[in-house]
């Protein structure tokens, strides 16, 4: 499997760590951070800080992004994956981290004044693609239509070279990141799909992601409502992402490349 591909969104970054020897500290994460003029900030104005994480025996979600909307402090484990993609993710697409960090913040406000332990709807979505998003970029509307319709074969098969010309993927989710690095059949992850024009595959890729941070806070914003608006992708399905997905048969794994559920209505 080609890991390069699923993480190429961070290769603008490399320069920035090629002088750091071991896992990189606090320091160097908050300097990342900043570096270029970017500033990066919550939704309520304040500076994005990487620290160390605070021992919290309950509700440390709740905390967590409580805190970080308040403070602009982001708990972060040391020599930790998960925390480290998270921090790199704030990096590139900072615009719709910190609006889902507004939505679970918005989220516990409601749940306080209305007396509940209950994660609503909204919450639930924000989470998972927090953990699993992915952002699929098309100029094409058959290829929409394919991914919508669980159309796998014919997507990332027949319609390979289209694929490969006109969609891209854009792993969000820092848990998707993690597993990348021990990849497996079954990873999949939960999208919201953009229909672009074609000139947008000529940019350079800051440019992309600069585009795909702008429409991801907008359709986070305006749109995102639940777990049904955001749709299962079998990720290694994409071109090049295995090296095995190389051959016609290895679209044929029914268990992987599943077809759409049916609702079982008249």
């Amino acid at each position: 499997m080609d890991l390069s591909l699923i993480f190429e969104p961070f290769s603008y970054l490399r320069k920035d760590f090629s002088n750091i020897q071991c896992w990189p500290e606090f320091n160097e994460l908050n300097k990342l951070c900043s570096l270029s003029n970017q500033q990066i900030y919550t939704r309520s104005g304040k500076s994005i800080l990487f620290i160390p994480q605070a021992i919290v025996k309950h509700h440390h979600e709740q905390n967590y992004e409580s805190k970080i909307y308040l403070t602009g402090q982001v708990q972060t484990r040391a020599n930790n994956w998960h925390d480290f993609f998270n921090a790199l993710v704030w990096k590139i697409l900072p615009r719709a981290k910190s609006t889902l960090n507004q939505l679970h913040y918005q989220a516990q406000l409601s749940n306080l004044a209305i007396k509940t332990g209950n994660r609503c709807k909204l919450r639930d979505a924000a989470t998972l693609f927090d953990e699993s998003g992915v952002i699929i970029i098309s100029s094409h509307e058959l290829l929409i239509r394919l991914i919508k319709g669980f159309k796998w074969k014919e997507l990332f098969w027949r319609q390979r070279t289209t694929v490969l010309s006109s969609m891209r993927f854009f792993v969000f989710g820092h848990g998707i990141y993690e597993k990348a690095l021990n990849p497996y059949i079954g990873m999949t992850g939960k999208a919201i799909i953009f229909k672009v024009k074609e000139d947008f595959f000529l940019q350079d890729l800051f440019s992309q992601l600069d585009s795909v941070d702008l429409m991801l806070e907008q359709f986070l914003l305006c749109a995102l409502s639940s777990s049904a608006d955001l749709t299962p992708i079998p990720l290694l399905g994409y071109p090049g992402w295995d090296a095995n997905n190389c051959h016609e048969s290895y679209y044929e794994n029914k268990e992987y490349f599943r077809e759409r559920r049916q609702s079982g209505r008249t």
